[in-house]
């Protein structure tokens, strides 16, 4: 791996949301405008990681909790350095900093038809729970 590993911070925002623009399968919205992962980031300090080869950031995991199970948001890594183990690298790192502090389960979002993304998943250990659905409601605009 060609990559450091280090907590994500605020300065790093421009970069990582240009990674996930640019990375298929990720869906952004107003909840991730840099007020809200600035808030998310305060609320849920030492959790999230960037991968960083020179001066650019190559990976970005976004995690937090809720003081009962831990979730890890928008994992991305440029094309450029995939298959190197920067993606498991990111989420062990998330992994190890949520049972540090007492999160024994961890759950994320992956859209059905990203099928590489949850290959990925189930090769780093999780598995689909078809027996949930997830449902949302907009509450602000």
């Amino acid at each position: 791996m060609s990559a450091e590993i280090r907590e994500m911070t605020i300065n790093d925002y421009d970069a990582v949301y240009a990674l996930w623009k640019a990375s298929e399968g990720i869906g952004l919205s107003d909840a991730d405008s840099k007020e809200s992962i600035k808030r998310f980031l305060e609320q849920n300090a030492d959790l999230s990681y960037v991968a960083v080869d020179g001066d650019k950031i190559v990976g970005a995991a976004l995690c937090g909790q809720d003081g009962r199970r831990g979730y890890i948001h928008h994992l991305a890594v440029a094309k450029s350095h995939r298959c190197q183990g920067i993606g498991r690298s990111l989420v062990g790192r998330c992994m190890y900093a949520l049972m540090r502090i007492g999160i024994g389960k961890t759950h994320l979002f992956v859209f059905g038809e990203n099928q590489e993304a949850i290959d990925f998943w189930e090769q780093v250990g999780y598995s689909q729970r078809v027996e949930l659905v997830m449902m949302s409601q907009q509450i602000a605009k």
